[in-house]
């Protein structure tokens, strides 16, 4: 069943291209993922399907008649004054009216028969125990606190919970991870997979991306395509066609360079031939689209070089009233060391980046932050810029240019460049900017202040997935010192080194391995203390295994024999289908190619550790 479909949409901004003529839909059961750069759109479509903002007059927009559609909006507008019992019941109404209905019809002040028809029509008789669940996993209890008294994440979490209870046939969603905690983005990634539910969703969190969605459709330049399959599916063909283009471009370049010479000679008889030719010169220069890059400086020694005395807690303790932050908190930060910091809500970590800064004081013990130390803090409340103010004096507000090792330099318009606002953007206003692009550009002057220790709380919220790539890779050769607060797991898997693991009541745990092996731990520790048989159990049922697995089965050795007999004809399948990629084929010939190229690669990699299963057991 087709829910939505898009036709004919363009859009543009002045001279900006944000949708050239793209085509769309989505069916039933779709769970589609909308992955772009900042600026380029994404929110406006989610707001054009919702009814926020027209299309163009040639646009067509058909959602189904019988489709009802929710929309979690990047910052979700509440109202103030409504408690959030008040506001789950005002956007789901009809159904808690339903409920209603029913609890008075059995205390006999209501039609039974009529209760009981809307309760199944709305389908219901679970809505009071599902509502608990999702409040609760959303840290949501007290139901008669006023919205005003949230803060921006609680009432990103109410909105996400009044949806989630609407259950809407189609849900959009724009950066539903942010302000979760890990345990809240793992409870939702597995609530949204396992329904069946219609989503098109906006977020920069690769694992989620990677666990929910079934579909990812890309916008660059105003133009869409489609990806069937996870977000490792689409960067596999991504990487596919780039090589395509790449190798594409080299023969171009090729011919590029002879054509050349022999323009420079400039003959002087015009025939025919020689006019032909000069036009097909000028059709290859402009078919040349990969130009040589040029050489990109590195942030090699910076020059605010790092003291031996860094940063340094001593016996450290902070509470609030009852609350324990740190109890007894020792450590000395090491040159260019990069630590990650998590936990859930309010454990205190913020508390923590408020020592460092001296906005906060330890109750006993000493922070003593060395005096070579320069600290650039990035966190979203910097985004707050003169909207008459244009981009690039934002960026020389701070600094003119970084200073680099051999006396190079790197300026404010290469940092706009390599944080991917081109060269033609640097002179727009900054109230022309969307929300991510302003907090790319605070993030960016942050950087341009030299700074020698990086603290970034939350830097990945509403950035988008190229902008998180240009940032892991700036914090791969940034030398200096960087603590980063985040809840997105690929992230911080990608750029520390080790972890301080806020577990409250004030224990700080320091953990050397990734974000992601510290969520399984955790989960195999909860998992052991459930579910743990006795020492006994376990080593005979080890025995048992192991014994079993000494001999391979009749099945078995059949199955071994046919990966040895198969794998050598599909890797030289897999050559001959490498070497057409080389070829001039046309577009559906190269879909063909490159699909099967892909089947195979995965049952290769399938074949080899199945063998190697085998093998073992045939010793």
């Amino acid at each position: 069943m087709n829910y939505l479909a898009i036709e004919n949409l363009t859009l543009h901004y002045g001279d900006k291209i944000i949708f050239e003529d793209i085509n769309f839909y989505i069916n039933k059961g779709d769970k589609v993922a909308l992955v772009a750069k900042n600026g380029t759109g994404k929110t406006t479509l989610l707001k054009m399907i919702f009814g926020e903002e027209l299309p163009n007059s040639d646009a067509k927009f058909f959602i189904h008649s019988d489709v009802k559609v929710g929309y979690l909006q990047q910052d979700t507008p509440l109202n103030e004054t409504m408690t959030i019992r008040e506001v789950l019941f005002s956007q789901n109404s009809e159904k808690f009216q339903a409920i209603d209905n029913y609890n008075k019809a059995m205390e006999g002040n209501y039609s039974l028969e009529d209760a009981m028809v809307a309760m199944d029509k709305l389908n219901v008789w679970d809505l009071e125990s599902r509502m608990s669940q999702i409040l609760g996993k959303l840290d949501i209890y007290d139901l008669e606190q006023r919205v005003g008294s949230l803060s921006g994440g609680q009432k990103k979490r109410v909105a996400l919970s009044a949806i989630l209870i609407e259950e809407p046939d189609l849900i959009l969603m724009d950066e539903p991870t942010n302000h979760l905690d890990p345990e809240m983005i793992e409870w939702l990634e597995n609530y949204l997979r396992s329904r069946e539910l219609t989503l098109l969703v906006i977020t920069h969190d690769r694992y989620f991306l990677d666990a929910v969605c079934n579909q990812i459709v890309e916008l660059e330049n105003g133009k869409m395509q489609k990806y069937a399959g996870t977000y490792a599916y689409y960067l596999e063909k991504k990487q596919l066609q780039m090589e395509i283009l790449f190798s594409q471009n080299e023969k171009m370049k090729n011919i590029f360079r002879r054509e050349k010479e022999w323009m420079s000679k400039q003959p002087k008889a015009r025939t025919t031939k020689a006019k032909s030719r000069i036009q097909n010169f000028d059709t290859i220069e402009e078919n040349t689209v990969l130009k040589p890059k040029k050489d990109e400086l590195k942030l090699e020694t910076v020059e605010n070089r790092l003291g031996s005395k860094i940063l340094e807690f001593h016996k450290a303790y902070k509470s609030f009233r009852t609350k324990k932050i740190l109890e007894n908190f020792d450590y000395k930060f090491k040159r260019n060391e990069k630590v990650g910091i998590v936990g859930k809500n309010g454990v205190g970590k913020t508390t923590f980046l408020n020592l460092i800064m001296g906005i906060e004081k330890p109750d006993k013990g000493e922070v003593v932050l060395g005096e070579t130390v320069k600290i650039g803090y990035y966190r979203q409340e910097n985004n707050e810029f003169d909207g008459e103010k244009r981009m690039i004096e934002i960026i020389k507000d701070a600094a003119e240019h970084i200073p680099l090792k051999g006396g190079k330099s790197y300026t404010a318009s290469q940092m706009l460049e390599r944080f991917l606002f081109p060269g033609h953007m640097h002179y727009v206003f900054v109230k022309k900017l969307s929300g991510g692009e302003k907090r790319r550009l605070s993030l960016i002057r942050t950087l341009m202040l030299n700074p020698n220790f990086l603290i970034l709380d939350e830097p990945t919220n509403d950035l988008d997935i190229i902008t998180l790539n240009v940032l892991q890779e700036f914090i791969e050769e940034f030398e200096g010192c960087v603590i980063v607060i985040s809840h997105d797991r690929y992230f911080m898997d990608n750029c520390v080194e080790h972890l301080f693991c806020f577990e409250g009541n004030g224990k700080v745990r320091d953990y050397y391995g990734t974000y992601t092996e510290y969520r399984n731990e955790l989960q195999d520790t909860k998992y052991t203390n459930t579910e743990s048989k006795p020492e006994t159990d376990k080593t005979t049922e080890t025995k048992t295994i192991s014994k079993s697995q000494n001999k391979m089965s009749f099945n078995e050795q059949r199955e071994f024999s046919k990966i040895e007999d198969e794998l050598p004809k599909l890797e030289i399948e897999q050559l001959d289908l490498s070497s057409k990629l080389t070829e001039s084929l046309s577009f559906e010939e190269l879909q063909k190619v490159t699909d099967r190229l892909s089947v195979i690669a995965t049952t290769i990699e399938d074949y080899n550790l199945r063998w190697l299963e085998l093998a073992e057991k045939q010793g």
